[in-house]
């Protein structure tokens, strides 16, 4: 019998290894799975190489898993928002690296990744630096820039509701990059908010089919990022 539910994100992230490629969802706060990092966070997993669309806010989640020196590398589109403050001041010491990727790139990198579709062309970046050392071409007249696929170890994600099989459905804006993550890595581990018996998603209405799952965790009552900021709290408690 299938059953991908597991007891605590404590497990679901178990095994991940040092200097592993972890794809982590969010729009800043929207589909963040707060309760996932920190659970890597206890794990003590180091060198990692996080993709993500920023680097977190305050000290919590992403942000914490930065401010404990776990990350390597960050490859993101938004590496400083409002409420970003240990990132920056990392990267300025030369502690951690940076690979900034246009929002819309990053996102078909990803599907790429997913899709089996080793590299493509794009003319965003196409006269900046973000354009330096990479092949480049002209089509029909214009010129566009390579970009390779990202591909990673693990995703975690964070949606709204799944059944025992990992088929998913997001909440709104929550969705972004969830889905092409799930995808793109080896070991997809979700956090969920409800978990339903099959059945109980119109087949109709699954945004992410449980064959890209590996792992799902029920958090009946996630933590939202911009109240734990605004309460100044910082993980661990």
């Amino acid at each position: 019998m299938i059953n991908k539910i597991l007891s605590s994100a404590e497990e679901a992230v178990h095994d991940i290894f040092d200097g592993a490629t972890i794809m982590i969802s969010g729009f800043g706060e929207a589909g963040s799975p707060i309760e996932l990092i920190h659970a890597l966070i206890d794990q003590g997993a180091k060198n990692l190489t996080i993709v993500s669309n920023n680097t977190g806010s305050g000290e919590v989640g992403l942000a914490a898993l930065i401010a404990h020196k776990r990350v390597k590398k960050m490859i993101c589109s938004f590496p400083r928002t409002a409420n970003s403050t240990v990132f920056p001041e990392l990267f300025k010491k030369g502690e951690i690296e940076l690979e900034i990727v246009p929002q819309g790139t990053l996102a078909e990198r990803i599907r790429a990744g997913g899709a089996g579709i080793p590299a493509f062309y794009t003319p965003t970046s196409v006269g900046t630096p973000l354009a330096d050392h990479k092949e480049s071409r002209t089509f029909d007249g214009i010129t566009y820039v390579m970009e390779h696929a990202i591909k990673a170890d693990f995703a975690l994600v964070k949606a709204l509701k799944a059944d025992r099989y990992g088929n998913l459905i997001y909440n709104k804006t929550a969705r972004n990059f969830g889905p092409i993550m799930c995808t793109a890595a080896k070991t997809t581990i979700i956090q969920v908010e409800y978990l339903v018996n099959l059945g109980g998603i119109d087949p109709e209405c699954v945004v992410t089919p449980g064959i890209f799952v590996q792992r799902v965790v029920h958090i009946e009552n996630p933590a939202q990022e911009s109240k734990l900021v605004a309460e100044n709290r910082r993980y661990p408690w």
